[in-house]
This record gives C-alpha cells, structure tokens and sequence, in this order.
C-alpha cells in the first residue's frame, strides 16, 4: 500500500512518528531510534507504505535549526573556559577515532580519500542519544557527563569546518581547481555575518521584541534561520554553517534564550521527521544480502571508537568503569553521519556503492546503542558486587530570580546585589534588557509564565524565586506554575490589591505582600507622629488601624 498525495505522506508520517517513539520511550530506548525504526518500517525497506523519501529535504530544515541552537549554545566565555578540553580532549578524540576508521578502511584495499571521508562521517557521535541517557541518569554533572559534553560539543563545532570544506573537496576532484573566487565570497559572507550581528541583529530583535507578538517574534528568528543558510548556500556552502554561525554570533545576545524557546518546538519536529525519512532510506535488502558483513563492519566501528575513547578517558579524569560506560555511549555513529554521507555520496570521494551500506553500518550501531547500555547495566548489576558511584545531586547555585524588573522588582534586585546575592532576572520589557545587562544582572527575555523559560532561568536551582509581575493575570499564571512544578522553590509574590493576596494564598504562595501597603503604613505612621503621638506608638498603631 503506498499513501497518496503529500497530505497523506504527511499524516502517515506522523502517525508512524506517534505510535514508535512513545513506544521507544516507554522501553527506554530513546526517541531518536524510535523515529529510525518508524521510518525503516513505512519505508521500501518495511511496508513500503511510502516508496521515496522526498520529504527528506524538507526535514533536513530540521539539522538547520540544531545546527543554529548548537551555535546558541557556544557563548564565547564558555567557550574560552573550557577551551583546553576542547582542544586537546576533543581534538585527540575525533582525528583518532577518523583516522583509526581510515586506517582500517584502508587495509580493506579503499583508496585513501574515500577511507578518510568514511573516518569522518563515523567518526562523530549521537548528541541526542547521548545527552537523552546521561540527562535520564543523573550524570550531566559528574566527570564522566563534562567530558561527554565536551567530546559531543567538540563534535558539533567540528561538523561546520567539515561542511563548509566537503563542497570544495568534491569540487577540486570533479572540476579543475579550487576557485578562489568561492573562497573570498565564503570569507566575505562570514564578515556580514559579524557586522550584521553588532549592527543590525540587536536593534531588529528589540523591534520585533516592542510589539509584544510572540508570533512576530518566532516568524524573525525563523527568517534569520532561513535566511542565513540561504545565504550561505549562494556561494556553494551548506545551509547548516550559516545557521550555526548566526546562531554563535547571537550566544551573548539577551534574546538568545527566548529564541531557543520559539524555534525548540519547530526543531524538534522537524527533527524527527528527518530521522524517520533517514529510516526511510536505509536500504534494508544490503543488510540481508550480507547480514555478516554489515554485523561485523558495525562491530569494527564500535571497538575502534571505544578504543579510542578509553585510552584517552583518564585525560579528562575519567576513570575505571566510567571510561567503559563513556565509550559504549559514544562509540556507535551519529546523526551528522546522515547528513556528510548524502553530501559526499555520487562523488569520486564517496561512490554509491559504499555510501548506502555506510548508511546502514551508522543506522544499525545507533541501533544497538540502547543494547550496548542494557548490557553494561547488565553487568553493573550482576558482576559488580559494591556500589561506589559519587552522587550526582547539584549544588544550590545560590541564586534568586527575579520575574518582572519594574520599580517594584527593581528595589529588590538591586538590594540582593548591594548583599553580593546573584540574581536573575525574568522580563519581556526590551527596554530594560540593555541597562539590566550593563548593571551585571543576568538577564532572561521572555514571559515568566512560561515553564520553560523558568527551566532555563534555573528555578531547579534557584534559592528563591521573587514574583514582582504587575499583571495580576500573569502573577498568578507564574505562581501557579512554579508551584507546581517547582515545589519546593520557595516563592515571595508581589500583589496588587486584596484579591491578590486571596488568589496568590490560595494557589500556596505563603509571602505576598501588596505593593503600597508597606509604604501606605509608612506614611500614616509619620501622619500619627506629626499629629503629636509619640513615635513607639505611632508605630504599633498603625497596622492595627488600618488591618490587612
């Protein structure tokens, strides 16, 4: 049976995608695979519900928009503090494990451009997949997470000098030369790139910021994606290099977290439609026409990377059964090997004929991930008799956010930091995000009604959280929220009038103070006083007169 039409594509598409991952999910195997084995399923390979994989360009959109968070994420500071990992840790790990696989393609009698490009499409790992099983374990914040994310980190930056290189590579192979006029357009685009964002970006995203529509908001940061990987494809580069260097030059902007919040959503889907077309086009028929090839090509790959991976373990204080764990995490092959196999196939630097069984070789160890992880608990379990893992429970960073950095919220926010409190700041006013960032607040630009945004200020982390909205609607909005998923977050509520008191009490905010009734006591105490009462009086008096 194939669906007809584009709409019915879609909807088989979808449903495919809603009945495999929550099942993946549910078995602990990871959303990532359970979008691979929808679409090896529907594909020509499976049912064959759906015979061709053109909606493939289409999700592709969805390794553009990764590529522009990736670059978000990479703030300069962070960067330069964690720059001698990254440059020794992750550079020994992704040339060893390229040129080891090269080496061993090469033994098979490959020549040795295609041998090097194979090293390098299998030489990267699975992000998603890795991320997913240490976040789900509790490991983000032990040694054995921070030289994980280094090495995936590492991983993701490498991927854009190896995109923007490939297209002259297979150019100089197929024509006469490397053109450097190409080059000096690359050169110049990446100029505009850091002009436009000092310049021209700021300015636009406060515009867009002051009209208050989320919707305007999401539509340009859809724009700049879009447009940046446009313009770099114009001089023959792929569209995830610009939408990674648009998204490095915005790492420092205050916009930076609200954009990560529009376009996560958009990414996310559109993701997992590209996972599932990649199912799709996994030619199942090389794998049982040489089942034994393909298992041991898989198993060459995972112990090559694993090597690799151990020996340099106890270079960044990784150890023991923790290096081993590390390994079988990122020893299979990863999504970026479905996006550098397609762009060097039907090439002399990667033939047809190798690269669709390369395909199948980075599908199946994805595959086997959750096997390889099941196994080492397996063993965990059964041969290891004490238990000497180091907790993983994070430290209270000591900060207290702040939502809404009005005249109320401000008295606040800056009487915490005359104490040497950190403080965070929530608002969707642009005017105030310069000057707050001046001052050495971090800022985060958004709605605080938002439980993501919350998430990513870190009220998991936050010693209390100030709610000094002047929207009794959003007030309460907030406090709901952060009550409940934060509960044990102790919050202290702003309130507008009586009702606010009575809403915010009841939705279990046990601080609330009503914005002028502190001042309001003040003045009538000093009326008292200039009246004739004596000042102890005067004091006691005034709150008994006027009540709560």
């Amino acid at each position: 049976m194939e669906a007809q039409g584009f709409l019915g594509s879609v909807f088989v598409y979808l449903l495919a995608a809603v009945v495999a991952v929550p099942l993946f999910k549910r078995l602990g195997l990871g959303s990532v695979l359970g979008y691979l084995v929808a679409g090896i399923a529907i594909g020509p390979s499976g049912f064959g519900v759906i015979q061709d994989a053109a909606i493939l360009e289409f999700s592709a959109f969805g390794v553009v928009l990764l590529m522009f968070l990736i670059g978000l994420e990479l703030m300069p500071a962070r960067l330069w503090q964690m720059r001698h990992h990254l440059i020794g840790f992750g550079t020994m790990q992704v040339v060893g494990s390229a040129l080891l696989i090269a080496a061993m393609a090469g033994l098979v009698g490959l020549p040795g451009p295609t041998a090097l490009a194979i090293g390098v499409a299998l030489a990267l790992s699975s992000t998603p997949i890795a991320l997913q099983e240490l976040e789900e374990r509790k490991l983000m914040k032990s040694d054995l997470g921070s030289a994980s994310f280094t090495i995936l980190l590492f991983q993701d930056i490498s991927i854009i000098p190896i995109l923007a290189v490939i297209p002259f590579v297979t150019g100089s192979m197929n024509d006469s030369g490397l053109d450097m006029m190409a080059a000096f357009k690359v050169f110049g685009v990446i100029l505009f790139f850091v002009l436009a964002s000092r310049f021209l970006l700021r300015p636009l995203f406060r515009f867009m910021a002051i009209t208050g529509m989320r919707e305007i908001f999401t539509s340009f940061a859809l724009f700049l994606v879009v447009g940046s990987g446009l313009l770099v494809e114009a001089v023959g580069i792929s569209m995830a290099l610009g939408a990674f260097l648009a998204g490095v030059l915005l790492a420092d902007s205050e916009y930076r977290h609200e954009l990560e919040l529009n376009i996560e959503p958009f990414k996310g889907l559109l993701m997992g439609l590209f996972f599932v077309a990649v199912g799709m086009s996994v030619d199942l028929s090389l794998f049982f026409e040489r089942p034994l090839l393909i298992l041991l090509l898989v198993l060459a790959l995972i112990t090559t990377k694993m090597i690799v991976l151990v020996l340099l373990a106890p270079f960044a204080g990784v150890r023991g059964r923790p290096s081993i764990f590390m390994a079988f995490l990122l020893a299979p092959a990863g999504e970026f090997a479905f996006v550098l196999i397609p762009l060097m196939s039907g090439t002399q630097l990667l033939p047809d004929d190798i690269a669709g069984p390369l395909t199948v070789v980075a599908t199946f160890s994805m595959l086997i991930t959750p096997l390889l992880l099941g196994l080492w608990d397996w063993v965990q379990k059964t041969w290891v008799k004490t238990e000497d893992r180091q907790t993983d429970v994070e430290a209270n960073e000591g900060h207290v956010i702040v939502a809404g950095f009005g005249r109320f919220g401000q008295i606040i926010g800056r009487f915490l930091m005359s104490l040497d409190i950190p403080v965070t700041v929530v608002d969707n006013n642009p005017d105030q995000i310069e000057t707050l960032r001046k001052f050495g607040f971090q800022v985060f630009y958004g709605d605080a009604t938002r439980l993501d945004l919350l998430e990513a200020a870190g009220a998991a982390d936050a010693r209390m959280l100030v709610l000094a909205i002047d929207d009794s609607d959003s007030l309460l909005k907030a406090a709901e929220v952060a009550k409940r998923n934060f509960p044990k977050l102790p919050i202290l509520a702003r309130a507008v009038n009586r009702n606010d008191v009575m809403h915010l009490m009841n939705a279990g905010v046990e601080h609330v103070r009503r914005e002028t009734f502190g001042s309001a006591l003040e003045l009538g105490e000093a009326a008292l006083r200039e009246l004739g009462y004596p000042a102890h009086q005067a004091h006691k008096r005034a709150p008994v007169c006027v009540g709560h």
